[in-house]
């Protein structure tokens, strides 16, 4: 009768015991950790643009910058200002056109006349190109064709020379660069 009470009361020793808690705690903490990345990146969403087609031409009578920016991010953003190697270009001198969803845009930008820019709605290579009054919001997956008159710091002692664009959100800034190009026709 001894040997069955003393087998009852033998239990796990403090190391095996030490060992288990330990474990469970690990696991316990590696649950809450992917919990806790799992929410927080679902519900976290990134804004990201990618610029393409960027020109800019200029002639005597003015300069032109044309360009394509896409919203690869998961939220919709809302473009505050645009500048030309840090200067702010007024809204009055954007134009913008919301390409279709579904919708590829082939082929270069065009360099346009710095007269032809002028009025509300402008008729660009086929699209009806808006005129900025405000900040431009552009949605998630969506592409813009933006066209500004006249970036002030831009001269024809310029050609050849590397500008820089940048687009401002609420969130981040945005840089590309270009060439500027003669806009010049022989």
């Amino acid at each position: 009768m001894k040997n069955l009470i003393d087998r009852r009361n033998k239990g796990l020793s403090e190391v095996v015991t030490t060992l288990i808690i330990l474990v469970v705690a690990v696991l316990l903490a590696a649950v809450v950790t992917y919990y806790a990345t799992n929410i927080t990146m679902t519900r976290t969403q990134v804004e990201e643009i990618r610029f393409s087609k960027e020109k800019v031409w200029v002639n005597y009578t003015g300069a032109v910058a044309a360009f394509k920016i896409q919203n690869l991010g998961g939220r919709d953003m809302l473009l505050d200002r645009i500048a030309f190697r840090g200067v702010v270009s007024d809204w009055a001198d954007v134009y913008y056109y919301r390409v279709p969803s579904g919708i590829a845009i082939t082929g270069e930008m065009n360099a346009t006349s710095y007269a032809t820019l002028t009025g509300d709605l402008v008729e660009l290579f086929g699209r009806n190109y808006t005129r900025a009054d405000t900040d431009i919001p552009l949605m998630s997956g969506g592409v813009l064709l933006i066209y500004v008159r006249g970036p002030d710091n831009i001269q024809v002692d310029d050609i050849g020379t590397t500008v820089a664009i940048s687009v401002f959100s609420n969130n981040a800034q945005y840089i590309t660069e270009c060439n500027v190009e003669s806009a010049t026709r022989q």
